[in-house]
């Protein structure tokens, strides 16, 4: 069978079969997809042309380039996308390693699919099926050992590209090495989190999930409570995505939602709660008026004009008894405003849950109900906590699972309060108890452990072994030093790890001090530095806050000392003796971006969102951004007599002048923010053991300090170039009078000042001209408020 994964066919080009081949052409994997030829032809369309008979699968590509949040890391991965159609190109799929099924989900439309499938593929491929809900025994109706050894299911969710979620679900008759060769594909290659489930209705995640949502909406119309006020108590608060409830339901779409809902009502017979999946009147009437959610522009939510002239939207929310749209209402309660306050998400669910109030009783009496479902799912759709934790933090975007939640509230009570409310565990829970065991999970010689309910003990979960966290770390006392906003570790092999913890991971004075430190006690004792961390971003950028008060006060002594302090220590970071590899994830923003390129590598999450953002609060760069970024951007031509630098100036100019975020790491790439020879990590999961695998390479190799660069930059005269563009904006109304001045400011340090293309600038030039034109906008008072508005209202304001 296939050992080596290449090539994937994709059969079915619809939203889900497009994000598969988008996600695998992410990934590096050439995938073929294909689709059924048109059944008829618009008046003048020629039916024998390519145009026409593959008009599913190019719409498919053209819809990809459309859709927000994107499907694709970069343009560029359609050259990895071949298309075709079932009747003329079925046979090329003998070209591919792994062949996707995700077509209607039709017993009898798969089943014809995969005889054909049978005729054309070559002999070991892996087969696969996106199916949710059709068993596999009936899918394998009439095929072969061959095929029947190489099949399993792959369930993606949607979308694709940002859903960590893969479930397999192995037939009775599946070779065990299939299974693993598709499990190290989908987690190192494309990133997946791989959950295995059982050939149940809906598998673990949709079984778990569905029934959360179904049973809070049954349960709201008892407690009396609002579209609004349920997706306010079941969102961040609970540990939940801001789209909690409803909001999702909208995301998905009511006919899909419903669908999976009434496929697990149809199937089991034998689930105690069946009748919670039963759908309830008034989300009948809502899929029949064709309020269907984002997709129908209404759902649970709908758009409507605002009120107050400046044309924004305001959303609406539905009153379920009425059908029709109202305002929301505000959501107040002393429970939500108590979890507000608590950053660890246990103790904030634990806060929530153990609350008085309305709010508070109506979240314990659901999540209970749904945690005591999922302890009675085990065996049925899994063989563990473990898979139904992970199978549904990672299908519906959870911060813990169910039993994760259990733990959190704490086990014993849990069971206590569900004997109240009438609510019954699966018993295994209570032989957990009484023999000793009070949680879920525990921590076992520096790793996680989980009770395993058939063998009635602890046993370690497992993982894969590039997984890396600081958490570990932390467990195995491998701290070296730290403030409150920063702590080195020691990673071991000589590697140490610079660990950001400020809130959002914003740069401040501290974070700054422990740069040098660590950069003193990585060249003393070790081969090399990691800087990177646990938070959900890798750096928000600096402390606004901080920097805002300062200049109210007119302490710009104090903005300047920091701003070259933090410049003084992004070039320590890259001419150090010894390499740093910075490991950047989400939001790495304004001085997060200028750490991360300060390192001498970068090793990057693949879902990476990187920029230059100061522009957005009135400011440019301060800690070096503008320099980094010229550098990367003009590279070896930086001192190239007959090299026309201006193409290269518009690109950074641009790029810094509109705040421009790249949107993955193949974008940051594109826009200069790393190098070609930066390495980028498909799987969170190991982004920090890859980019300690990249400085034990760098150290090992001989790694020796990059030379300084310098510019042949057009001074004044390119300066003025740039100011007759921006005037002709300002004229047009373009930009304001501010972002006018802003923009001549950049344009001087881009440009090199007082230069000429005779004379060569260096980066410490460019650095005190960066530092110059930050001090001198922070004094302003347009920025001051753009400061200002940004920390209240967490948007650019445009004055």
């Amino acid at each position: 069978m296939t050992t080596r994964i290449r090539k994937v066919a994709v059969l079915g080009a619809g939203v889900m079969g497009s994000g598969i081949a988008a996600h695998l052409a992410n990934s590096g994997v050439r995938a073929l997809l294909l689709d059924i030829v048109p059944p008829k032809a618009a008046p003048g369309e020629d039916t024998s042309s390519k145009a026409f008979r593959n008009k599913f699968v190019l719409g498919a590509l053209a819809n990809m380039r459309k859709q927000r949040p994107s499907p694709i890391v970069s343009e560029q991965v359609f050259t990895a996308i071949e298309v075709g159609n079932f009747e003329d190109d079925m046979a090329r799929i003998a070209e591919c390693d792994w062949v996707i099924e995700v077509v209607k989900e039709d017993m009898a439309v798969k089943q014809a699919l995969f005889a054909k499938v049978e005729q054309h593929a070559r002999k070991g491929a892996i087969i696969s099926s996106n199916t949710s809900g059709l068993s596999i025994a009936g899918m394998l109706q009439g095929r072969g050992e061959d095929f029947r050894k190489n099949f399993l299911v792959t369930h993606f969710f949607n979308p694709v590209r940002y859903m960590k979620l893969l479930e397999l679900v192995a037939g009775k008759e599946t070779d065990p090495e299939v299974v693993r060769t598709i499990h190290r594909f989908g987690e190192e290659v494309l990133g997946k989190g791989i959950v295995y489930g059982k050939d149940t209705t809906n598998f673990i995640a949709n079984r778990i999930g569905v029934y959360g949502m179904m049973r809070t909406i049954s349960a709201m119309r008892e407690a009396e409570m609002t579209v609004e006020e349920v997706d306010k108590i079941f969102g961040p608060a609970m540990g939940r995505p801001k789209s909690a409830v409803f909001r999702t339901a909208d995301i998905v779409g009511l006919d899909t939602f419903i669908h999976v809902a009434k496929n697990c009502y149809d199937t089991l017979a034998h689930d105690e709660r069946r009748d919670t999946f039963a759908t309830p009147d008034f989300l009948q009437k809502m899929v029949e008026k064709g309020m269907l959610g984002d997709k129908s522009g209404s759902g649970f939510y709908k758009k409507a004009k605002g009120g107050g002239g400046d044309g924004e939207k305001e959303i609406l929310a539905l009153d379920l008894n009425t059908l029709e749209y109202r305002k929301q209402n505000k959501v107040r309660y002393e429970s939500l405003g108590a979890a507000k306050e608590v950053e660890d998400v246990r103790e904030r669910v634990a806060t929530v849950m153990k609350g008085q109030d309305k709010a508070a009783k109506f979240a314990e009496r659901v999540t209970l109900d749904v945690l005591a479902y999922s302890s009675r799912r085990i065996p049925e759709i899994a063989d563990d906590i473990v898979n139904v934790d992970r199978g549904v933090r990672w299908g519906f975007g959870w911060d813990l699972g169910p039993f994760e939640t259990w733990d959190a509230y704490g086990v014993r009570a849990g069971v206590a309060r569900m004997k109240e409310l009438g609510i019954e565990p699966a018993p295994w829970v209570e032989q957990m108890l009484a023999a000793g065991r009070e949680s879920f999970y525990g921590v076992q010689d520096g790793r996680d452990t989980y009770w395993d309910i058939p063998s009635k003990s602890v046993k370690p979960v497992q993982e894969n072994a590039r997984t890396q966290r600081v958490e570990y770390l932390k467990r195995g006392n491998k701290k070296i030093t730290g403030n409150d906003s920063a702590s080195l570790w020691d990673m071991g092999d000589g590697v140490t790890l610079l660990e950001f913890h400020s809130k959002m991971n914003s740069i401040d004075d501290a974070i700054i001090a422990m740069m040098n430190t660590a950069l003193d006690e990585t060249e003393k004792n070790h081969l090399g530095l990691v800087i990177g961390n646990d938070g959900s971003n890798f750096s928000a950028g600096a402390n606004i806050m901080a920097m805002l008060m300062a200049a109210k006060s007119d302490e710009f002594e104090a903005i300047r000392k920091m701003a070259a302090a933090f410049q003084a220590a992004n070039q320590r970071m890259r001419y150090s003796p010894v390499p740093v590899v910075s490991a950047p994830f989400n939001l790495t923003l304004g001085g997060g971006a200028e750490a991360a390129m300060g390192a001498n590598a970068i090793q990057a999450s693949a879902e990476l969102y990187m920029g230059l953002v100061e522009v957005g609060v009135g400011l440019i760069p301060g800690g070096g951004g503008t320099m980094q970024l010229m550098r990367n951007v003009y590279g070896n031509y930086s001192t190239d007599k007959d090299f026309d630098p201006l193409p290269f100036l518009k690109k950074v100019f641009l790029s810094i002048g509109t705040a421009k975020v790249a949107t993955s790491a193949e974008e940051a790439r594109e826009a200069g923010f790393l190098k070609d020879s930066d390495g980028i990590s498909a799987n969170r999961d190991f982004l920090l053991a890859d980019a300690k695998q990249r400085v034990l390479g760098m150290a090992k190799s001989g790694f020796r300090a990059p030379r300084p660069t310098r510019f042949r930059l057009a001074g004044p005269s390119g300066a003025a170039t740039i100011d007759m563009m921006l005037y002709d904006m300002q004229l047009n109304n373009q930009i304001s009078a501010h972002d006018r001045k802003i923009g001549q400011k950049l344009a001087r340090v881009l440009t090199g000042g007082d230069t000429s293309p005779t004379a060569l600038v260096t980066e410490e030039q460019l650095l005190e001209l960066e530092l110059e034109a930050f001090l001198s906008l922070t004094g302003e008072e347009k920025t001051q408020d753009r400061l200002m508005f940004m920390l209240e209202k967490g948007k650019p304001l445009r004055n």
